[in-house]
């Protein structure tokens, strides 16, 4: 009979000690998804502070990204073309490009451009001149 109330003890401290263990456990998976989203939180503030807003009005230059040339790379090549006018654009960042000729005009994602910062079309004149055969003089 000794025993038998002696294991019931050891029982009642065994589940004792195993839920306690449990209620350990519970507070350790708490504490590690609390870390996990607040982690997540910082990562996604510093993402997101990174992230430039690109805003284009109608008659911007921009250039697109051609985004064919990643299956033929060339080292030499730009990945960009353009420049475009920027005909229409609507509120969740679709666009409406107008080639450089005029006559084409095409629809896009405004992920896929960014502002032209070159010259606003004007074609400059560079003279060419002509080298003589003969040899330079040189001044002495």
């Amino acid at each position: 009979m000794w025993a038998l109330k002696r294991l019931n003890l050891e029982w009642v401290e065994a589940a004792n000690l195993r839920l306690t263990q449990l209620n350990e456990m519970e507070e350790f998976y708490f504490h590690a998804y609390e870390s996990a989203v607040v982690y997540k939180e910082r990562i996604k503030f510093i993402h997101d502070k990174k992230i430039l807003k690109r805003e284009f009005k109608l008659g911007d230059l921009v250039l697109l990204f051609n985004s064919r040339l990643k299956l033929f790379p060339g080292k030499l090549k730009s990945k960009w073309s353009g420049p475009f006018k920027v005909v229409n654009v609507s509120l969740f960042g679709a666009m409406e490009l107008e080639s450089e000729d005029g006559i084409r005009t095409f629809k896009l994602n405004g992920q896929r451009v960014k502002h032209y910062l070159g010259t606003d079309g004007e074609k400059h004149l560079v003279e060419q001149l002509a080298l003589k055969d003969g040899p330079c003089p040189i001044n002495e």
